[in-house]
């Protein structure tokens, strides 16, 4: 029996008359931390909207733990366990902390809501000391946990994770990344796209260069993370 959780064939997809992807194949296996890295304008975002069915598929598969995914509604590829943290967190800045996890937690049977929640605050404790407060009143860093935190309480199978460190500082990054560890840890596969190719590459079980909407490249992390041309393109000559 296959251990494949995500298998994307062939997929195209874009924006009105313009196409950014063109024939992607890629695979992440289950509790498997699976990078993309790539230049800005690579389709890096394009293919996680894509795979959320928030951009729609031109051409190509995709499917979950076997089940075909193309063609579904936002929120029947989120009922099959595929959760996007997006770009910039997109959290619901006056609405309060409390209530924004409510919203990841809505599929939880109301019975179990309270205890799902709570080991969110456990996890992350300055999200539980600040509940009350706007989602807004956050450091970038901390909104960063909570759009990390809503995600996970949707229980994911594959959670999809666009640039989180964006905008960081080098410590809360750090953090962030840590995060990100224990998530892949717990058995929940992660694909992640994220500006910071060193730290992507160096975390990931595997991973993929996207260039102007094609994949060049795949293997482990710690291979692409000391391969030529990913590191002149990347990383800098002194990785």
């Amino acid at each position: 029996m296959s251990d494949v959780l995500l298998r994307v064939e062939s997929l195209h997809s874009g924006y009105g008359r313009i196409e950014v992807l063109h024939g992607v194949s890629l695979e992440v296996r289950e509790g498997e931390l699976v990078s993309i890295v790539g230049a800005n304008g690579a389709g890096k975002t394009t293919l996680l909207l894509t795979l959320s069915a928030l951009v729609r598929t031109r051409a190509g598969s995709t499917t979950l733990d076997g089940v075909r995914l193309s063609g579904l509604r936002p929120h029947a590829i989120v009922a099959r366990g595929l959760i996007h943290v997006p770009e910039g967190r997109l959290i619901l800045a006056q609405m309060s902390i409390e209530e924004n996890l409510q919203l990841g937690a809505a599929r939880t049977p109301a019975a179990q809501r309270r205890a799902a929640i709570d080991a969110m605050y456990a996890r992350f404790p300055v999200l539980g000391e600040r509940r009350a407060l706007p989602a807004g009143s956050l450091s970038g860093g901390e909104q960063q946990m909570l759009a990390i935190a809503r995600g996970l309480l949707a229980k994911p199978r594959l959670l999809l994770l666009d640039e989180p460190s964006m905008g960081l500082a080098p410590k809360l990054v750090d953090a962030i990344f840590s995060i990100i560890a224990e998530v892949r840890a717990s058995g929940t596969a992660v694909l992640l796209v994220e500006q910071n190719a060193r730290k992507a590459l160096a975390l990931a079980d595997r991973a993929y260069v996207l260039e102007r909407g094609r994949i060049t490249l795949s293997g482990p992390g710690s291979e692409l993370l000391h391969q030529p041309a990913v590191v002149e393109a990347y990383l800098g000559s002194h990785a």
